[in-house]
């Protein structure tokens, strides 16, 4: 788990894989402000950083965080 960490890296290689970085980055960088948690790895394992980071929905009613 990697918590309370510098939010720009941990996004970058949480985002390093997605067809659009620049939409995920973004809101990897939110959810990690407020959560302070960014899961390991590019995809998955959402759980290990708690309900702040798997509960947040955009407008739409979509997860939020990648």
């Amino acid at each position: 788990m990697v918590m309370d960490v510098g939010c720009f890296s941990s996004c970058g290689l949480r985002c390093e894989l997605h067809s659009n970085q620049e939409r995920c980055h973004r809101d990897c960088m939110a959810c990690c402000n407020r959560c302070k948690c960014v899961p390991p790895g590019q995809y998955g394992k959402k759980e290990i950083c708690g309900s702040c980071y798997t509960d947040m929905k955009t407008q739409a009613g979509r997860p939020m965080c990648p």
